[in-house]
């Protein structure tokens, strides 16, 4: 996609924060499933699943609008939905017994 050069600044930083974001969210979700192998807890595994999807559903959009040509309300459709589902899996393992 064309960039304008006044908007140039604000894509690259997107791009910077959308990658720091799948960083990020990458640690928590491996350290959460790590911390799931190591005591077996079901609701470590609700949680390292729930940050997973909510990692994903973030970068998703960008990445299906610049790279496969998704229109960008559907991959912010897709990116809203996978969000949700995230939050309600960790909301999920706050309440496994």
């Amino acid at each position: 996609m064309w960039v304008y050069a006044a908007a140039l600044p604000t894509a690259i930083g997107l791009a910077v924060v959308k990658t720091l974001v799948l960083i990020v969210g990458g640690v928590i979700t491996f350290f959460a499933y790590k911390a799931y192998r190591r005591t077996h807890q079901p609701a470590l595994r609700y949680l390292a699943v729930g940050f997973g999807l909510v990692t994903l559903g973030l970068v998703l959009a960008g990445m299906l609008y610049e790279l496969l040509g998704v229109p960008l309300m559907t991959g912010i459709l897709l990116e809203s939905l996978l969000v949700l589902l995230g939050f309600l899996v960790i909301a999920r393992s706050l309440y496994v017994t």
